[in-house]
């Protein structure tokens, strides 16, 4: 009723200042003369509407109004009406039409019954009025015939009837129509929150786009996974956003795409699909199969890392036999006291090499069949702070930059001699790739679950064909390198149960994770 109410008042004042806006024109446009008994009783006729306006109006700003103020209200209209025919000529006055104004009003705010009610009240009202202005007009000035005044009388009761039936039947069906369209609206607002809940819930991105290959929509997932902002997102070129994904044709059962994010590299699995309803658009759903290619990866270097040192355990126990056996005939050699240079120099360089051979078979071995770590709580923050100092005497380490970030003290059950050899393959690894002028950082923080260790280096020198092989033995791009040192430490940081990733970029540089179970 509270809306309704109120528009009922807006129209009362609307019709209030029209009828003020007329009276003060006629008075204006008459020749100057004092105010008529008449023009005075209009000006305090509007005068009450709009002093009931007003009180409504305070009424509905409290909350306070109610059907009694509507019944207030109607009735105030009624009278209103009659004040004004009656200022206006009575039985030939041109504002009867106020009564059915009236009764409209109180089927708008009251329903049918309360227009029959202000029909009634209406037509009461109006033949009052008509009876006292009969009464109290003297005989001899009587212009209005008495049958003139009943037809006028029955008319305007009858016209009002009906207007009170029409308008009841009228308010009824806007009733039921405005209460099915606010169940419609409140159907739709709780379809579109689903669909946004959905949307924002979904864990695989969505992207949609226009037939300019412009980004229209973007939920939650897509946003996280691409690292960009929502509203940033949309409206940039779709090839902005997914780089490569024109190349994949509309329906497209799967594909997959390399992105690059803020943070980092991303492998997608997506699907490109029309967008049903608008020509030309298309539909991007997608997930992120980084972790999963990653997790891959590590099985697949795994499974080749474990073949290949059953094998090189095998190989290097048959080396060592004939090693020995060299090595051996060369002390024998050299014991003799031989005069000449050549043969001398000779043994010298066979002794050597068979003990540079047989480091590197020991090297081997340590790969092929590590040694189960001896585990301890040990304080990583300390034992990184020391591995680093050590490393700075390090000829390596002759104008690099070195940053060490320890921002908490944190403890972990791992072997200390197994991390700090994995920790100087990696800064040592660094300091080679940085050079001059170059920097590596040292950091270590806690992740949920685990610690993590990051060496980062700034030279973003490992290419994407490399990574595939970076932690096989023997594949090294150094001069003189062995190509075991990050194999070793693979192998060291798998049998903590812990994780080594890398992520290599000209820009952003290289950087090893080394993930440790707390």
């Amino acid at each position: 009723m509270r809306p309704r109410l109120v528009w009922l008042v807006l129209f009362r004042t609307v019709a209030a200042s029209l009828s003020l806006v007329v009276t003060v024109v006629r008075l204006l446009t008459q020749p100057a003369q004092e105010p008529s008994r008449a023009d005075s009783l209009s000006f305090a006729v509007i005068a009450g509407a709009y002093v009931l306006t007003v009180v409504t109006g305070l009424r509905l700003r409290r909350g306070t109004a109610g059907r009694l103020d509507a019944t207030v209200t109607v009735v105030g209209d009624v009278l209103i009406a009659t004040g004004l025919v009656y200022l206006s000529g009575g039985a030939d006055s041109p504002l009867t039409f106020l009564y059915s104004l009236a009764v409209i009003g109180a089927a708008v705010v009251l329903d049918w019954r309360g227009a029959l009610a202000a029909a009634a009240v209406s037509a009461f009202a109006f033949t009052a009025l008509l009876l006292v202005i009969r009464l109290t007009t003297p005989a001899d000035v009587v212009t209005v015939p008495g049958g003139r005044v009943l037809f006028v009388l029955g008319s305007n009761a009858l016209a009002l009837v009906l207007i009170a039936v029409l308008s009841g039947y009228l308010s009824r069906q806007l009733s039921a129509t405005g209460g099915a369209l606010s169940q419609s609206e409140a159907d739709l607002r709780r379809l579109g929150r689903l669909q946004q809940l959905i949307l924002s819930s979904m864990p695989s991105g969505l992207v949609t786009c226009d037939v300019e290959r412009r980004v229209t929509f973007l939920n939650s997932a897509a946003s996280g996974i691409l690292q960009v902002d929502t509203f940033m997102g949309v409206g940039q070129p779709l090839e902005q956003l997914l780089p490569g994904v024109m190349g994949l044709t509309p329906r497209s059962v799967r594909g997959e795409l390399r992105v690059r994010t803020p943070g980092g590299n991303r492998v997608l699995g997506l699907s490109v699909s029309p967008l049903e309803g608008e020509a030309g658009a298309l539909l991007i759903v997608f997930q992120d199969l980084t972790e999963l290619r990653r997790m891959e990866e590590d099985l697949k270097r795994t499974d080749r890392l474990a073949s290949l040192g059953a094998l090189s355990a095998q190989l290097a126990h048959e080396i060592r036999n004939p090693l020995a056996a060299m090595r051996g005939s060369a002390q024998l050699l050299a014991q003799e006291q031989s005069t000449d240079a050549v043969v001398k120099k000779l043994t010298g360089i066979l002794t050597r090499e068979a003990d540079r051979l047989a480091r590197l078979v020991e090297d081997f071995l340590r790969f092929a069949r590590p040694q189960e770590p001896q585990r301890r709580p040990v304080a990583l923050d300390a034992l990184l702070s020391e591995t680093v100092e050590m490393l700075r005497a390090d000829p390596l380490a002759r104008e690099v930059l070195m940053e060490v970030r320890v921002p908490e003290a944190l403890t972990a059950p791992v072997d200390p001699d197994q991390l700090r050899q994995v920790l100087i393959n990696l800064v040592r690894n660094g300091f080679q790739a940085a050079g001059p002028r170059g920097t590596v950082r040292v950091a270590l923080a806690r992740a949920e679950k685990e610690a993590q260790i990051r060496v980062w280096d700034s030279a973003g020198s490992i290419t994407e064909e490399m990574m595939g092989h970076l932690f096989e033995p023997f594949f090294t791009t150094r001069n003189g390198g062995t190509g075991l040192g990050l194999s070793t430490a693979h192998s060291i940081i798998r049998a903590h149960g812990g994780s080594i990733r890398v992520t290599s970029h000209p820009a952003d540089g290289t950087e090893f994770l080394v993930g440790l179970p707390l």
